[in-house]
């Protein structure tokens, strides 16, 4: 009938089905042994769909004498890549491996201002580095700037690493850095960080929650937007809350933690501000709220820094008088002494991220030794 080929009421045997089935298998082989392995990369289950049936249809190929197009493949496998990344509260131990994989793979880094130098450190010096340009009343202007500046890069076909303190999604404004190249046509890869809500309490021995203290946890910013003072939260004494972003209008948000209209904060709360939190330069002033902006005026400031505010404050430690300073950082001095002669943790980090670079050709096993031969 109309549109039947040739070869309809041609007789199939077995041995013409395995003659196929060998033909297919060699054009498999010769498919994964000459292609590089970036257009490979770059196949998709549609591609092999595809593929497949073309390859049923008849011997016919494309212009390029492919059954598929080379140069599409080629091109998807050479689209630019965005990574989100937190880079944690400060110290570069307390990154993680796959942000610091991304930190040395990157062909180019857009950094916040206040990721710490020890973090930057470990940028390889063939890598471009941005760092923001933001300050008060130019946020928006610089924001848009470096959405631009990744735009450009990732579009040229580089791997862009956004660099941001602590986590991306807590009040990094990760997400919405997220659909800005969504909407582009990229979608970006988001890796989380150790936020300082929770890991600069750590390091100032005053834990977040604790059985007949605290059961809850709230994380605020002080600042909203346009510089808006927010709407303080009510008093809960089994409440710990933690404002970040807030040193700079302490006296603002004190009065109005106070003043609160309908659960006012006794004056007596314990708090403590924590500054440059696992940094060797980490300062912490445990007082009240009675006292606390008097401490920062005498004291100075030091940003970054947030304020910890509840019962919580004194479980471990307690200050006996107006205001307690504590000044220094030793968190992670004990894991420095990991691996004898080894240079602790530096030597680990670079185990962990380079292969090949100890003998074993296995990093993780090599960690695992490290651990284990103190």
């Amino acid at each position: 009938g109309a549109g039947q080929t040739a070869h309809f009421n041609k007789l199939v045997t077995p041995t013409d089905l395995e003659a196929a089935k060998a033909r297919r298998m060699r054009w498999l082989a010769q498919v994964c042994e000459y292609w590089p392995l970036k257009r490979l990369a770059a196949i998709t289950d549609a591609d092999v769909d595809q593929l497949f049936a073309t390859y049923t249809q008849g011997p016919s190929t494309g212009q390029d004498g492919h059954l598929v197009n080379l140069a599409m493949l080629d091109a998807r496998a050479q689209q630019g890549h965005i990574i989100l990344a937190g880079s944690g509260p400060g110290h570069p131990d307390l990154l993680t491996t796959a942000t610091l994989k991304a930190i040395r793979s990157a062909d180019i880094i857009l950094a916040d201002k206040l990721v710490p130098a020890g973090v930057l450190e470990l940028v390889p010096r063939r890598t471009p580095v941005e760092i923001a340009k933001k300050f008060p009343g130019n946020a928006e202007q610089a924001q848009e700037e470096f959405l631009q500046l990744g735009l450009q890069a990732v579009k040229a076909g580089k791997t862009v690493l956004r660099l941001k303190q602590g986590d991306p999604y807590l009040y990094g404004r990760g997400a919405e850095e997220f659909d800005f190249f969504r909407k582009h046509g990229y979608i970006a890869t988001v890796l989380p960080g150790i936020t300082s809500s929770l890991s600069a309490p750590l390091f100032a021995r005053i834990p977040v929650t604790h059985r007949a203290v605290s059961d809850q946890v709230l994380i605020c910013t002080g600042t909203g937007r346009k510089g808006a003072a927010p709407s303080p939260p009510d008093y809960l004494p089994n409440q710990t809350v933690v404002f970040l972003m807030a040193l700079h209008r302490l006296t603002a948000l004190r009065d109005s933690l106070l003043e609160h209209k309908s659960a006012p904060w006794p004056s007596s709360t314990p708090c403590a501000v924590i500054e440059r939190a696992s940094c060797p330069d980490q300062r912490v002033i445990r007082s009240t709220l009675e006292h606390v902006t008097a401490a920062v005026e005498e004291e100075g400031s030091r940003p970054p820094g947030l304020l910890v505010v509840g019962l919580a404050c004194e479980v471990l430690e307690k200050a006996p008088q107006k205001w307690v300073v504590e000044e220094g950082f030793t968190g992670l001095e004990e894991l420095d002494g990991l691996g004898e002669g080894r240079k602790g943790l530096d030597a680990l980090r670079d185990r962990l991220i380079t292969p090949g670079l100890d003998e074993s050709g296995d990093p993780v096993l090599s960690a695992a030794q490290v651990v284990t031969s103190r």
